[in-house]
């Protein structure tokens, strides 16, 4: 038998390669850092534009509805004869309105910054009707039945159109009289009684200038929105 080569000694094991640095695991923590800061970052970009979106759409929605049912309330303006149709005094634009074979008093008014919709109960009793127009001249703006429609609204402004002229007309001049009737009163006596000789025609149509305070936009981004309505007369 050959005799077996004599086997080598194991070789003695050699200690493990040093690790990371101090500097090496600070650059590092310093690099996550930074990725961590922009991460953060974006993400908080993304979730303050989703919020403006949703205010913006929420907003968008809620004028559609409130210019919604105001073109409701005025196309279906009715004479009764007992009050004026549609009036409007700088504050208070108040509409007299047929629903469910009934006519209720509508009262739309601007108060610190608020667009409030007032609402009297349906009624087919022409005293009732002026009882409720006369509790109009005393709103307060927190009255049972009062809607804020709208914030954030400057001003406002209406005008009225009439066939006759073919013109637009601040609402807060005087219309075309009915036939027989007189020359209205001074400022202010229309408020104070709404019946008498002296009566206005219906207006054929009408139009509202709404003005938003500075910061708040329409869903245009203006600082306004105009809408006309056309005015049925039965």
């Amino acid at each position: 038998m050959p005799a077996r080569p004599p086997r080598r000694p194991a070789a003695p094991l050699r200690p493990c390669a040093s690790g990371f640095t101090l500097v090496e695991v600070l650059v590092a923590l310093f690099v996550l850092a930074v990725m961590t800061g922009m991460a953060w970052q974006g993400l908080d970009s993304v979730m303050r534009g989703r919020e403006v979106t949703a205010a913006h759409t929420d907003r968008l929605l809620r004028l559609q509805s409130v210019l919604t049912q105001w073109e409701a309330d005025l196309a279906q303006a009715v004479d009764t004869q007992a009050v004026p149709a549609v009036s409007f005094d700088g504050a208070n634009l108040r509409i007299t309105r047929l629903q469910g074979g009934e006519v209720r008093l509508v009262v739309w008014s601007l108060r610190g910054g608020q667009l409030l919709r007032w609402a009297a109960a349906a009624t087919h009793d022409a005293e009732l009707l002026q009882e409720a127009w006369m509790r109009s001249q005393q709103l307060l703006g927190d009255e049972p039945g009062t809607l804020v429609a709208l914030r954030g609204v400057a001003g406002w402004q209406m005008y009225f159109f009439d066939l006759s002229s073919s013109a637009w007309r601040n609402a807060q001049s005087s219309g075309d009289l009915q036939d027989g009737a007189t020359p209205p009163p001074p400022a202010g006596g229309e408020g104070q009684r709404p019946t008498g000789s002296a009566r206005e025609s219906m207006p054929d149509g009408a139009r509202l200038l709404l003005t938003f305070a500075p910061g708040v936009a329409d869903a245009d981004g203006a600082g306004s929105v105009t809408r006309d309505v056309r005015l049925l007369h039965p």
